[in-house]
């Protein structure tokens, strides 16, 4: 098997199900090398722990169905902030919803994950987990915001 060149080393995955946290923690146990991995279960946590850390992560995989503060609020949260702002953050959801996903794109996220059981998440994981996102910073045109394999 090929494998990708990786670039993201540290990550923070925000996700209020336990399964598809136990999920990317199992794809990222599995990376050819290190990453170091933060995770949070709500909204509120998430604020909390990007808040406190001294350096930001390269990317943050935000689940926008998370409790106490939703994904879509974090993301205004984020890109209002001036420590958090250039901070990469892909939208992982189940919705399809062409206005919640034009929302989220105007708010500044980079990339939209739809979360389906006909993709496959670890292919995915890797996609993103490929692009060297200390050099991509610029948000992609919106024909290129929604992340298909």
């Amino acid at each position: 098997m090929n494998l990708p060149e990786f670039h993201t080393q540290h990550v923070f995955f925000a996700t209020g199900s336990q399964n598809d946290g136990l999920l990317f923690q199992q794809v990222v146990n599995e990376l050819p090398y290190l990453v170091h991995l933060s995770t949070a279960r709500d909204g509120e946590d998430t604020m909390n722990m990007l808040n406190q850390l001294s350096d930001l992560p390269d990317l943050l995989i935000l689940d926008l169905e998370l409790s106490v503060k939703n994904g879509l609020e974090c993301l205004v949260e984020i890109k209002a902030n001036n420590k958090l702002g250039s901070l990469p953050v892909i939208i992982y959801s189940p919705t399809s919803y062409p206005a919640a996903i034009n929302q989220l794109y105007r708010s500044g996220a980079h990339l939209y994950i739809h979360k389906s059981e006909n993709i496959g998440f670890t292919t995915l994981i890797h996609h993103v987990l490929s692009i060297n996102w200390k050099e991509k910073i610029a948000q992609p045109p919106r024909e290129e915001f929604i992340l298909t394999l």
